[in-house]
């Protein structure tokens, strides 16, 4: 990253400000989209619920995987604020593990794709692991290595 002098035009030290406002802005206007598709999700939810003679589990399930797909995404632009624009990389695991279970319960018919699906979801459990193991700030917690 190239740092800006202290003596270069003001402009330049302007850039990083207004892109960040412009990301800011944009999140903001995202996690409000994402809260109106969150009630929505919830009313067809409900609805689905209300119906008689409607016994598809896969047609509920996807249903309470979309809603929490979009609970995460907004947990992760709330986060973003809350770390000082920055968004912890646990919460893209999540939302990928979710995402990849909403595909196998709505896409089940390929044996092969499913087995591919819940490998994929077993390798962002071990990275999830592997990043709850390593020491970023905490050199003390080295609990699994012990001598």
């Amino acid at each position: 990253m190239v740092k800006i002098k202290k003596d270069s035009p003001l402009f330049l030290h302007s850039i990083p400000m207004v892109l960040q406002i412009i990301l800011n802005v944009s999140l903001v206007l995202l996690a409000v989209i994402l809260c109106f598709l969150l009630i929505k999700e919830l009313i067809i939810y409900i609805q689905l619920l209300m119906q008689t003679g409607s016994n598809d589990y896969t047609v509920f399930l996807e249903g309470i995987l979309n809603f929490f797909l979009y609970f995460e995404f907004i947990a992760m632009i709330v986060k973003y604020f809350e770390e000082q624009y920055h968004f912890p990389l646990r919460y893209f695991i999540y939302i990928g593990i979710t995402a990849m279970m909403r595909v196998i319960i709505v896409e089940h018919s390929d044996p092969l794709s499913t087995l591919l699906y819940a490998l994929v979801i077993l390798v962002l459990i071990i990275g999830y692991f592997i990043m709850n193991l390593t020491p970023r700030d905490r050199p003390e917690s080295n609990w699994f290595f012990k001598k």
